[in-house]
């Protein structure tokens, strides 16, 4: 394994300093699940690895009014293991519960496989369903990113050189709400999806029209995507197939997969349209449970 220096700063912003410092010759480690492999297989190279697992401040898992702040580095089991995210942001949950098995799991975060930046990822569709936000401190300060716009290639995110993403937010989940999060994988021995579909719906409260939607996809392009103008295609619409099966044509069309030993492209924008309309199906399932009570 490549030799590198290891450093475990115990404040945010000393982590900021530490990335500034070493100008893009720096990883940041989380979990550590996907880095170290990679570094054992040359795919990285760092001078230092920042371990921020020692940070509090990325731990938390704060619930207000205002919806959900999620730490960058909270483990996966944490997540599915939270009833209120279980409840609210049902499709966060699918997602952790699938990703690795139980050893991955109590390591490896949320945040750490959005910044890995895989297309295939498992919780990325999740959270671009549930309109999360990723928060990024750097030497400049704070901002914020839709998390439909974090990932710009395979492996390639929006973050500079210095910069730390400190949590994922999430809009207050209403009444009449609800989501999920569905894959197709080849085996359970390839755990990495040939497709996935995360999906969120908020219905009125007689439970038989669609207020609004999010789908997102993975595995079908080189960034999981936002499906925009499917999600919108169902605003407004009862509930029922001429509008589920709208939705399913629009993700087909948005698919741009590859052939590839998990599948054809055939193969991959068919499965698109299913999983959506399980996805979709289990979300409004899941929304006519919703009370809110």
């Amino acid at each position: 394994m490549h030799d590198f220096e290891y450093e475990a700063p115990t404040s945010v912003a000393d982590a900021v300093e530490l990335l500034a410092k070493h100008n893009g010759t720096a990883r940041i480690l989380a979990g550590g699940t996907d880095l170290i492999d990679q570094i054992r297989t040359g795919r990285f190279a760092p001078d230092v690895v920042i371990d921020i697992k020692k940070l509090d401040a990325l731990h938390r898992i704060d619930m207000s009014s205002d919806g959900l702040s999620l730490g960058a580095v909270v483990p996966c089991y944490r997540i599915y293991g939270d009833e209120t995210i279980c409840r609210d942001y049902s499709a966060l949950a699918d997602a952790t519960k699938i990703i690795g098995g139980a050893q991955i799991q109590s390591r490896a975060s949320v945040g750490g496989n959005l910044c890995n930046s895989g297309p295939a990822a498992d919780s990325t569709p999740a959270l671009i369903s549930l309109g999360a936000k990723a928060v990024i401190a750097g030497p400049d300060g704070i901002r914020e990113v839709p998390v439909e716009n974090f990932c710009t290639g395979p492996g390639k995110n929006v973050l500079q050189p210095g910069e730390l993403l400190t949590e994922l937010a999430m809009p207050s989940r209403p009444a009449h709400s609800g989501s999920h999060y569905l894959r197709f994988i080849p085996r359970n021995e390839m755990d990495i999806a040939v497709v996935g579909v995360g999906a969120s719906v908020v219905l009125d409260d007689s439970g038989e029209k669609i207020v609004s939607a999010r789908i997102a996809l993975g595995a079908v392009a080189a960034t999981p995507l936002f499906a925009e103008e499917a999600s919108e295609l169902l605003a407004g619409r009862p509930v029922g197939d001429e509008a589920i099966e709208a939705a399913m044509a629009a993700t087909r069309k948005i698919a741009t997969p590859i052939d590839d030993m998990r599948g054809t492209v055939e193969f991959r924008k068919h499965v698109t349209g299913v999983l959506t309309r399980r996805s979709l199906e289990k979300a409004i399932e899941r929304a006519r449970a919703n009370t809110g009570s």
